[in-house]
């Protein structure tokens, strides 16, 4: 069965946070059906500046198995957004999976929906983003975490590699390897490993 990724775009979301973890999952088309969503359709700026676009808002009546919510510099302003707040909630109820990249578990947190779970996030701005959910378990040491149906990366390249390991929990670790090979990337398959939690906290 093919599962529907919402795909969440934000005025400054961070470039390689969505679209890394969208050239993975692209590789197996037959499994997974994107879809990029904003608050409204159409072109959103990215950190980077360049835009892409938005083919649905948050008032389509659209259910999504997974959503992939990237950072970036604009989640600080996001954090303060009620109707991104309000449709992650909603999406979240039915939603099979919900993953977020880098500070992308900062809206996720401010939304609610970790309170109680474990997560992560990139470690530049990890004293800011535990402020944004004071009852997450925050894990610093970690490339990513699991728990349930939350799965949550520390900084940018590291979606990927989580992406890689819910290909591989949806489809089994072959069909991560090929999405690896195929990408000619290199895998870090620990999710406990984080060379960068020794960088100076922000």
């Amino acid at each position: 069965m093919t599962m529907r990724i919402g795909c969440v775009l934000f005025d400054g979301f961070e470039t390689l946070d969505m679209f890394g973890p969208v050239e993975l999952f692209g590789m197996h088309e037959a499994a997974f059906e994107m879809r990029l969503v904003a608050e409204a359709p159409g072109p959103v700026r990215s950190a980077q500046g360049w835009q892409a676009v938005a083919e649905a808002g948050f008032d389509d009546l659209a259910q999504y198995d997974i959503l992939l919510v990237p950072g970036g510099a604009g989640t600080r302003r996001e954090v303060d957004n009620p109707a991104l707040l309000g449709w992650l909630k909603a999406q979240a109820e039915a939603a099979r999976f919900i993953t977020s990249v880098c500070t992308g578990s900062a809206l996720l947190a401010r939304a609610g929906l970790l309170d109680g779970k474990r997560a992560t996030s990139n470690k530049r701005a990890f004293d800011w983003v535990t402020q944004t959910g004071p009852r997450v378990d925050w894990v610093y040491h970690a490339r990513w975490v699991e728990d349930g149906r939350f799965w949550t990366s520390s900084g940018v390249s590291a979606g990927m590699d989580m992406t890689l390991a819910l290909i591989a929990h949806l489809l089994g670790r072959p069909a991560a390897e090929n999405a690896a090979d195929w990408a000619e990337y290199t895998w870090h398959r620990d999710a406990d490993h984080d060379p960068f939690a020794t960088r100076d906290r922000a």
